[in-house]
This record gives C-alpha cells, sequence and structure tokens, in this order.
C-alpha cells in the first residue's frame, strides 16, 4: 500500500529539500518557491570530499575472525590491519574465513584500518 502526500506536504518537502542544497526562496503569490541552489547544477564543492583521496588498494591474508565482522589482516609487507566487510560483500552474503586472500582498500589517512571489497581465494 502506497503513501500518499497531500499536495501541501509534497510541496513542503520540496521546499525543505532545495533549502537544504543551498536554493534561494522566491515569493510567488502566496507561497514561497526555492529555486535550485548553485551546487545542485555542479559548482562549487564536490558533494564528496572524502572522494577525491584515492583509496590505497593492497592485497592480504586473513588471520583471524573477530566479532562484528571485522577481521585481523596480514598484508605482504608483514603489517596487520583491523578490516571490515564493504557494504556490497554484506549485502551479497559473501562468507570469508581464516586464510582467504582478500583486496583491501586502506584511507592514506589511517594505515591501521581497511575495507575488505573483494575476496580473491
Amino acid at each position: 500500500m502506497r503513501c500518499r502526500l497531500t499536495k501541501h506536504a509534497r510541496a513542503k518537502s520540496a521546499r525543505g529539500h532545495l533549502a537544504a542544497t543551498g536554493g534561494t526562496p522566491i515569493l510567488a503569490g502566496k507561497e514561497w518557491i526555492y529555486s535550485a541552489g548553485p551546487e545542485s547544477f555542479g559548482a562549487g564543492w564536490p558533494s564528496n570530499i572524502m572522494g577525491l583521496e584515492k583509496a590505497i588498494e593492497v592485497e592480504g591474508t586473513i588471520l583471524s575472525v573477530l566479532p562484528g565482522t571485522m577481521f585481523r589482516v596480514a598484508l605482504a609487507n608483514e603489517h596487520l590491519v583491523l578490516a571490515h566487510i564493504s557494504g556490497k560483500m554484506r549485502k551479497r552474503f559473501i562468507r570469508l574465513t581464516i586464510g582467504d586472500r582478500v583486496k583491501l582498500q586502506m584511507s592514506p589517512y589511517d594505515i591501521d584500518k581497511a575495507r575488505i571489497v573483494y575476496r580473491l581465494a
């Protein structure tokens, strides 16, 4: 069963969205209308600032399975990192066990933590 919004509720949610994205209010009759802000056209700062920094991709081997879908992974240079499963792997129910080789993504800001993005074997 679909939830139907009244005309006033739809207008209110649209105004809130445009106001949150930097829209400009314009008075038209009895209602305020919000025009799209410059961010919606690609100008200004990018919406995902963390995406600017490239993730470091490395391969490793799972040493131990920890609670909460966390894993202790050894890299090729014998460095140990704490890794968690990426969202797409959780969604597809990819199972990982000790000894599996995995591909990891690491942030350049914290090299002790990583995200497992692919199971190699």
